[in-house]
């Protein structure tokens, strides 16, 4: 690895990797001239800004960046394909903070923990948020991804209903429960709660988040799958009874964008969310709540320790490419990463914060008033409550079906989870 020292020393003296976003030309010398970096991503927010920001890296560097857009089962399944083939098609992928035990396990990334070590001080790590660093591609003893995409979980809420109805938004799950009944008036077309509840990924996802937020977990003591636990059967009643009498009609369908969509239309009076989604709230041209909408701590069972679900995306480097390909994917990180260029990222809708000092800033401040409730989820974050184990994967797809089973009806939640219980044990 320490190969990579000078290449990275020339770039950085040619102030490329952490030149600023805007302003003076490109400097003459450009160390990546010539080098093109196929990069494959998830389509978040972020992806279409990363895209954007390719002249620019260009600009700066030489080396021309070229973003794959893809949703997130296709993601998964041609990174896969890529791995497992050996073909070096890909040379960046944004990973799911879930895949970390699956990237760890099979070495389908570079492992970069010597390099953020040597790098510390050019990252400037100590303005990374650590529950970060730590979920967003760190696994056992290997780093093999690095973030550059936070998400914070919380509770978006309509302010002027919960006004009208003298309510303050909810601390814990059971004021929420109770509120969603509360506020959900389908004379009205008013709606007290919204999730995911399409078959696969999506309700599993958000299952997993409302349990954990119960008292529920997935794994028992021992690590391995307890997915019918009398916590979880108990929690999954919940969701489903919240789904029959509080949630829009075909929310059992949703997925992350009909849910939003639901909320930003104004059918519904609060939903749990990634914070990736809050600048759509706040956008006339996508949002009928505009000057309703308020984002607040997500809650929390009674009793239950405030940790704060977080997920997001780190960029994995292909283990597979060559070696200049992988100087120049690291290039490509840092530089996003740098505090101007991140800030940046983050002002042209990206949704994705990463910094502290983002926290604070007056121009992201400006744009996003609800960042000091993502530092709040940063400062507390949980991310285990989707265990990023190597089976994840596995255990998402059976819940997928598992729970999906019991919001339309086809088997209660002791059944179901039973039976996914059967399934599961296998992998492990």
């Amino acid at each position: 690895m320490t190969s990579f020292k000078g290449f990275l020393r020339e770039i950085a003296i040619a102030g490329l990797v952490l030149g600023p976003l805007v302003g003076s030309a490109a400097a003459a010398d450009k160390p990546l001239e010539g080098v093109t970096l196929t990069l494959a991503s998830q389509n978040d927010q972020f992806a279409a800004v990363l895209a954007a920001l390719a002249p620019k890296f260009k600009e700066q560097t030489g080396a021309t960046l070229k973003v794959d857009i893809l949703d997130y089962g296709s993601l998964l399944t041609k990174t896969t394909a890529d791995f497992v083939g050996h073909t070096g098609g890909y040379d960046l992928i944004t990973m799911d903070i879930v895949w970390s035990g699956q990237y760890a396990q099979n070495n389908y990334s570079v492992d970069l923990t010597d390099w953020i070590k040597r790098d510390a001080s050019e990252l400037q790590l100590d303005d990374i948020y650590p529950t970060l660093l730590s979920a967003l591609g760190h696994y056992g003893d290997k780093q093999v991804a690095f973030p550059f995409a936070g998400y914070a979980n919380v509770l978006a809420y309509r302010k002027d209903l919960f006004e009208a109805a003298g309510l303050s938004p909810p601390k814990t799950m059971e004021e929420l429960t109770a509120d969603a009944y509360k506020l959900t008036d389908p004379a009205k077309h008013q709606y007290g709660f919204v999730a995911n509840g399409q078959k696969g990924p999506a309700v599993a996802q958000d299952w997993m988040q409302y349990n954990t937020e119960m008292g529920g977990s997935i794994l028992g003591p021992d690590g391995k799958s307890a997915l019918n636990s009398e916590a979880n059967v108990k929690s999954l009643t919940v969701y489903r009874d919240l789904f029959q009498k509080a949630a829009p009609p075909g929310a059992v369908n949703y997925d992350w964008g009909g849910r939003e969509e639901s909320f930003r239309q104004g059918l519904v009076a609060q939903m749990q969310t990634w914070s990736v989604g809050a600048p759509g709230y706040y956008d006339p041209a996508s949002s009928k709540i505009v000057d309703k909408v308020a984002i607040a701590p997500a809650p929390r069972g009674a009793g239950l320790p405030q940790l704060y679900g977080i997920g997001g995306w780190g960029l994995a480097i292909n283990a597979d490419i060559k070696d200049k390909q992988k100087q120049a994917a690291w290039a490509f990180i840092k530089w996003l990463d740098s505090p101007p260029v991140h800030k940046e990222f983050n002002l042209m809708g990206a949704g994705s914060f990463l910094r502290k000092s983002e926290m604070t800033d007056a121009d992201l401040l400006a744009k996003f008033p609800f960042l000091p409730v993502i530092a709040v989820t940063f400062e507390h974050g949980d991310g285990e409550y989707r265990p990023r184990i190597p089976q994840y994967p596995q255990i998402q797809d059976i819940l997928g079906t598992a729970v999906n089973s019991v919001l339309v009806g086809n088997s209660d939640p002791k059944a179901a989870l039973d039976a996914a219980q059967q399934e599961a044990v296998k992998l492990f």
